[in-house]
């Protein structure tokens, strides 16, 4: 389904990092190279990139799987990029990854996320928005 960049903007106004969405399996493309696509409820749907799932594609979760996400990321793709919040379905090293890749994670939980027209800054201490 097609929402207009208007629509989309409306909902991506709702979400917050590391909200939970309920959500079911629907697509699994290529079991261990893409990721995962989700339902969640909404006009957009959701993924889940490879890089969060577990490195063995046995233990991802199978088509009907119905289980919470955590908002982790939207922009203009028009899709919610998601993170599993059962730990059965994140990678084994979920901590480290979260680290190196979003060591700020734990303070933008409940944060808005971000019109993708900004650009996030790195300051000392600080992560401040401004326009590209």
């Amino acid at each position: 389904m097609e929402v207009t960049d208007a629509e989309w903007t409306r909902i991506r106004k709702g979400l917050r990092f590391g909200q939970v969405l309920e959500g079911t399996v629907v697509r699994v493309p290529r079991r261990g190279a893409i990721g995962i696509f989700v339902d969640i409820g909404l006009r957009v749907g959701g993924f889940v990139d490879v890089l969060l799932l577990p490195v063995r594609s046995e233990s991802w979760p199978v088509e009907g799987t119905v289980t919470d996400f955590e908002v982790w990321w939207a922009d203009s793709r028009k899709q919610v990029r998601l993170k599993p919040s059962d730990p059965r379905y994140v990678r084994a090293d979920i901590a480290d990854y979260i680290e190196c890749m979003r060591p700020r994670w734990r303070s933008e939980i409940g944060c808005a996320v971000p019109d993708p027209g900004l650009r996030v800054l790195r300051g000392v201490g600080k992560t401040r928005l401004r326009p590209p």
